[in-house]
């Protein structure tokens, strides 16, 4: 049965071409994460004034070296890039694993027990979500110290509200259901109703909100790094490459282009993955 319905779900998100290609972009950001070291022909850290300031396809002794140009520091472009990919899927797997822990343990809670539980949780939930996300994490990082660790937390914070609503929404539909009634009359625990019997039948929503929130971690992380909060020299991150590259955008262009296509097509993939999967897991949620 439960094969038989996967195979539907490869069906269903087959059909999507948006999603098919969503799912190759994604691919090859997880590929060059893995296989940085062998994808990347330079150092990313390696600097060599000579070679600075070299744009894309330069031509050396019949060789192109430096296929996406250097930078202010003669440093690789293409191997940055292809390293950044590595950190942007860290910061993604990090963040958005610190936003669902606590987001599915809020939210589960405030669902499951409702009345007093339920009024405390969600409105700490209306304060953070009237708080706009990048001033949050703004504020979060400055109190913890400009790092792209700190960063990381920063973000995994500011998406545990989303978490939490998305997860309560689901618990209170289905703790009434027969099978969670039948549970409780059997002499289940609150501890398993919750996490054995409910939440799996929950995870349609949190897949989706789990893709799309890689794409919106990356994003934020770039924003953070532009602003000189998150990663910082000569890490070589996506948003932080774009922070150096803004005295050259006339004089060297390609410093800018090529770390902002590298962000504009990781958010592209993970979101497009994510209404994907949308459709494939939660049609109902599509249309409302």
């Amino acid at each position: 049965m439960k094969e038989s319905l996967f195979k539907e779900y490869v069906l269903r998100f087959k059909k999507n071409k948006s999603a098919l290609f969503g799912l190759v972009l994604v691919s090859i950001l997880i590929l060059l994460a893995v296989f940085a070291p062998i994808i990347a022909p330079f150092d990313p850290t390696a600097q060599d004034l000579r070679m600075r300031l070299i744009p894309p396809i330069w031509e050396e002794a019949g060789k192109w070296p430096h296929i996406l140009g250097t930078d202010d520091f003669g440093r690789d472009l293409f191997s940055r890039i292809v390293y950044g990919a590595r950190i942007s899927l860290m910061i993604g797997v990090i963040s958005v694993g610190i936003s669902l822990f606590f987001g599915l343990i809020m939210g589960s809670v405030a669902g499951y027990y409702g009345k007093k539980v339920d009024a405390v949780i969600m409105r700490i939930v209306d304060i953070m979500f009237s708080i706009p996300a990048i001033l949050l994490a703004i504020v979060i990082v400055s109190m913890l110290g400009p790092s792209l660790y700190n960063a990381m937390i920063a973000i995994g914070v500011v998406g545990i509200p989303s978490y939490a609503r998305i997860v309560r929404a689901s618990v209170l539909q289905e703790k009434e259901k027969e099978y969670v009634v039948a549970s409780r009359i059997n002499g289940s625990s609150d501890l398993r109703l919750i996490f054995k019997v409910i939440l799996p039948n929950c995870m349609a929503p949190i897949i989706v909100q789990s893709t799309m929130g890689f794409a919106s971690a990356v994003l934020e992380a770039a924003g953070l790094s532009f602003l000189g909060l998150g990663a910082q020299p000569p890490t070589p991150e996506w948003g932080a490459m774009l922070s150096d590259s803004l005295q050259y955008i006339m004089r060297a262009p390609w410093m800018i282009t090529f770390p902002g296509l590298a962000i504009f097509m990781a958010v592209l993939g993970f979101n497009l993955v994510g209404d994907g999967l949308m459709d494939v897991l939660d049609p109902k949620q599509k249309d409302r």
